[in-house]
């Protein structure tokens, strides 16, 4: 018998100054769509150290983690199959804002003007601003 097993995902908000950190996407899903940064976890890899590398790959920054956000398991939540992510919050330790790897762009916006966002990550923003707020 074979059975089937959602994916796991780790998906990274940093704020700054009133400001959130996201990037635009540059493959499917969502191609184009800003999201927050964050990606697959790795085999034999922690989720702490997944969500800490995702986001460097994708903004060249190094990050710690303050705390988690949520876990987000709806199995419609991303086009390409169940996935589950654990969200966290996290703060920037060193390096220089510069997308690369899977982002076609990253930046700071407001938390009170944001794009529209990819998967469910409006959702993912809302909780986290009430852990911040």
């Amino acid at each position: 018998m074979s059975y089937k097993y959602p994916k796991l995902t780790v998906d990274g908000v940093i704020f700054k100054d009133k400001k959130i950190l996201l990037v635009k996407r540059k493959n499917p899903p969502f191609k184009g769509k800003w999201a927050l940064p964050g990606g697959f976890v790795e085999y034999g890899e922690k989720v702490e150290d997944a969500v800490v590398r995702e986001i460097e790959e994708e903004t060249s920054l190094k990050t710690s983690i303050i705390e988690i956000v949520g876990i987000y398991s709806d199995p419609d939540r991303d086009p390409r199959g169940h996935t589950v992510t654990i969200v966290y919050l996290l703060q920037i330790s060193s390096g220089v804002l510069h997308f690369s790897d899977d982002a076609d762009d990253a930046k700071f916006f407001d938390v009170n003007e944001l794009p529209e966002l990819a998967f469910d990550h409006s959702d993912i923003v809302k909780d986290a601003l009430r852990k911040v707020r």
